[in-house]
């Protein structure tokens, strides 16, 4: 390695249940990459700049394969910068290695709040956690809907995730009196039977859905036969463009959490703005960027903030400057609790698919 260049690397799903987000997450990172690069390196302190090479390894979607490629990049690749990984176990099983090796991690892809939770001190969170991702649901409901009493929650009970994003809806729609049905799936859904038999029985007014990606697929294409009390539908999947391509005229009026939409702008910002990343990301990959690709790609912005401010490439210096820091990139606000890593700044968005189009309610 030459000592004009830094090092950084992650291990990502390339192939497995993850593959779609892994590889908007890699290419957010390399449409980074290509741009430091372009601009002399990344900067460190203010007179170096050093070249970035990107490593990373396919973990399959699996934990276990996350872990081990890690400590790959850690012991024998030596790191100076390790980003995460997609989706928060395999997060979780990337952060026990960085704790073990003291190096930071830049967690872009992990929201669970339980990652936050375990006393690790080297996180860096720079999404919002799972707990906000629709807890602006009910106050929305409140005031844009017809009267809503009660909300049914599927959540997914593999992982901690999608119990976090239950619990962000159960929080916020007993502030609104609202009564929420907490269901819990332990496994894969099949054809959606058991939940219509739920619906029917619980003949809720809003369906929120925080499971699997596949698994939402399944049930919203059940929709035609949830009970006519139903009027509106929300689910975690419907933040991203994949969610309109699978369902096609089934999407329409499904609500759901975006970290980032490229029409959605703000003043004052670091870096590229949302129109650049939008442009460029559609230019070298040929589609478009998601918020998992803009989320990575904040990382880097976000890690340039930290180098810039000190002349030594310290694990332990750099998470007290991002501890530090309160600022905006395209993506949105930084700030984390200096003691978890939690991101506390940045804020979820809203959205609704409608007419092929996703509209943001609430910024």
């Amino acid at each position: 390695m030459s000592e004009r260049e830094l090092t950084a690397g992650l291990s990502i799903s390339l192939s497995g249940r993850f593959q779609m987000q892994g590889q908007q997450a890699l290419n957010g990172l390399l449409l980074w990459q290509s741009l430091v690069n372009a601009q002399g390196g990344i900067p460190v302190g203010v007179a170096d700049k050093r070249l970035v090479r990107l490593i990373w390894y396919d973990d399959c979607s699996q934990a276990h394969r996350a872990r081990d490629n890690a400590f790959r990049l850690l012991r024998d690749e030596k790191l100076d910068i390790l980003f995460g990984p997609y989706s928060s176990g395999l997060t979780i099983a990337v952060a026990e290695v960085a704790e073990e090796f003291r190096r930071v991690l830049w967690n872009y892809g992990g929201s669970s709040d339980e990652i936050f939770h375990r006393g690790w001190h080297y996180l860096v969170g720079i999404a919002s956690p799972a707990s906000d991702y629709l807890r602006s649901l009910p106050p929305w409901l409140s005031k844009n809907s017809p009267p809503t009493h009660r909300i049914c929650v599927f959540y997914s009970e593999k992982g901690s995730f999608g119990w976090q994003v239950a619990r962000g809806v159960l929080e916020s729609a007993r502030l609104a009196g609202q009564a929420v049905e907490l269901v819990p799936i332990a496994s894969s859904v099949k054809d959606g039977d058991s939940t219509l038999s739920v619906l029917h029985d619980v003949r809720p007014e809003v369906v929120v859905l925080a499971t699997s990606f596949q698994d939402e697929l399944t049930l919203i294409r059940t929709r035609r036969d949830w009970p006519v009390a139903v009027h509106t539908a929300a689910a975690v999947a419907a933040g991203i463009s994949l969610f309109l391509r699978e369902l096609g005229a089934l999407a329409e009026g499904v609500l759901g959490p975006s970290q980032w939409e490229a029409n959605v702008s703000s003043s004052g910002i670091e870096g590229p703005s949302s129109g650049w990343f939008e442009q460029n990301f559609r230019k070298r990959f040929d589609s478009p960027p998601d918020y998992i690709a803009a989320a990575s790609f904040a990382s880097g912005i976000i890690l340039e903030e930290c180098t810039r401010r000190t002349s030594v490439l310290d694990n332990y210096t750099l998470l007290s400057i991002a501890a530090e820091l309160d600022f905006s990139t395209f993506y949105g606000r930084f700030r984390i609790d200096p003691e978890s890593g939690k991101q506390l700044g940045h804020r979820v968005l809203l959205v609704q698919w409608q007419r092929g189009q996703k509209v943001v309610l609430t910024d």
